[in-house]
């Protein structure tokens, strides 16, 4: 029996042969069929709920205000009379929704946001790098069927948020590598997601700073004649990579991760100025005015909201919690970019966007619980480790927990009647439950710190063996070859 066969019996153990042939044989088939079919139940489980999409109904009501001109946040839409919170730049995209009625406009979003968590997944998957048995697209289709169920992506699809579409953008950049179609724009994405929703402008953060310690060891390693033996570190962290000088002997400043960083500044300053010459006035309103307005969204101490800030605000039962959330927020997201810095130089890509996307949603005023989509790659990532580490209890235990964490809708076992302000009385049980994400978040973050850490003493570990080994080489010669090729 070969090792495929072998690993494919361990994954479907329950299955009679036959049934394992087809999956083995027809993975492509056979994944396809099973996630159309749990996408049909989802959207109709989502119909018989009478899900409002009131989201999607926001966004169409922007787009009319950028058409007839009117102030963009003035505007009060839908029954709820909800306010417009995104950057100016938002509308001009929303315009073609008016174009569409209001069905018509709700199969697009549900469609579309359907297509855009198989896209997810499948980048997901191509950012971790690792082996899998089945084609890549096979396996993303599979877990997409599967990760449709939680509830980060039950309660987009219920609103029609944007919030997969922003992972989707982000998630292209990270997953560039040269030779790739667009590799060049990489960090566009990027640009274009802050330009829409300002939270992912903290993945130009950390690759501005990832990128300047890369420059920084650089130029450590030309000044004192050794070249930089890390090796393959950046945006793959497999050779060929990104971030690294990989055999070239490259020991300037300017590298990859920094150019991807001004790339997505660029970006998102275009969107900015675009946004500025089409809706001048409302664009000067929003930079000087409703960006500084952090109680817009909505109540700070909502079970939704779960933000480093909606975590204090029930913990301390106070609506404003205040320069507790200030300094907390301060140390999360210094921790954060530190923690994703060091998983990028250490090649560990994956983990780093997750870092990073875990902080901003920590330190963002308000992250509702839709937000969290980016529980799908932290699902994906866990999954993998466990799958292609030692010490698998370990990781089983932390992929089955964070999966019941985010497919058991626990934060709405907790009173959170609208307008009641309830959870401004929670007890202790009911502020564990309704944390349990920012509780998830924070605690990957410390284990990126970790696995980062240790990745990079194995580096370090490797370079100065290879040094030891170059300079113990038969004859001088040789022993420069020999350092050389381990490079």
């Amino acid at each position: 029996m070969t090792a495929t066969e072998s690993a494919d019996k361990a994954l479907t153990p329950s299955l009679p042969p036959a049934a394992r042939e087809l999956i083995r044989h027809r993975s492509l088939f056979t994944t396809l069929a099973c996630c159309l079919l749990s996408f049909a139940l989802f959207w109709c489980a989502q119909r018989l709920a009478n899900v409002t999409m009131i989201d999607v109904m926001v966004y169409r009501a922007e787009g009319w205000a950028a058409r007839a001109g009117t102030d963009l946040y003035a505007m009060r839409a839908t029954e709820s009379r909800l306010p417009n919170t995104y950057p100016p730049f938002a509308a001009l995209l929303f315009m073609p929704l008016t174009l569409l009625g209001v069905e018509e406009m709700r199969t697009l979003a549900t469609a579309g946001n359907l297509a855009l968590l198989v896209v997810l997944v499948h980048l997901t998957l191509r950012l971790v790098g690792r082996p899998l048995w089945w084609p890549r697209p096979a396996v993303a289709l599979a877990l997409a069927s599967a990760v449709v169920w939680s509830e980060p992506v039950w309660t987009t699809l219920r609103y029609g948020q944007i919030n997969l579409l922003l992972a989707v953008l982000v998630l292209w950049d990270l997953s560039r590598r040269p030779g790739d179609a667009g590799y060049r724009w990489a960090g566009l994405g990027i640009g274009m997601a802050a330009g829409l929703k300002l939270t992912p402008a903290l993945f130009a953060v950390l690759l501005a700073v990832a990128g300047t310690v890369r420059g920084w060891q650089r130029l450590r390693g030309r000044r004192t004649g050794r070249p930089d033996r890390t090796g393959p570190t950046g945006l793959t962290g497999r050779p060929g990579g990104t971030g690294g000088t990989g055999g070239t002997g490259r020991t300037g400043f300017w590298n990859p991760l920094l150019r991807q960083a001004l790339t997505a500044c660029a970006a998102f300053l275009g969107t900015a100025l675009l946004a500025a010459v089409a809706l001048p006035r409302d664009s000067h309103r929003f930079w000087t005015e409703v960006v500084f307005n952090t109680d817009r969204p909505g109540l700070v101490e909502q079970t939704a909201n779960q933000s480093l800030r909606g975590a204090l605000a029930r913990l301390l039962h106070t609506p404003d919690p205040g320069l507790w959330w200030a300094g907390a927020a301060a140390v999360v997201a210094v921790a954060g970019v530190a923690a994703g810095t060091a998983a990028l130089l250490a090649g560990l890509d994956a983990w780093a966007a997750v870092a990073c996307a875990m902080t901003a949603l920590l330190v963002s005023p308000v992250s509702w619980s839709h937000h969290w989509v980016w529980c799908i790659p932290l699902l994906v990532l866990l999954g993998s480790e466990t799958l292609h580490r030692s010490g698998r209890r370990v990781w089983r235990a932390a992929t089955a927990a964070s999966a019941l964490l985010f497919c058991s809708y626990a934060l709405w076992w907790v009173p959170h009647t609208p307008g009641a302000r309830a959870e401004l009385r929670q007890n202790g049980a009911q502020m564990l439950l309704s944390a349990g994400y920012p509780l998830c978040g924070a605690a990957f973050i410390g284990l990126t710190a970790v696995v980062a850490l240790r990745a990079l003493r194995h580096r370090a570990a490797t370079a100065a063996g290879a040094g030891s080994s170059a300079v113990t080489g038969v004859g001088a010669g040789t022993g420069r070859r020999q350092a050389v090729a381990k490079e």
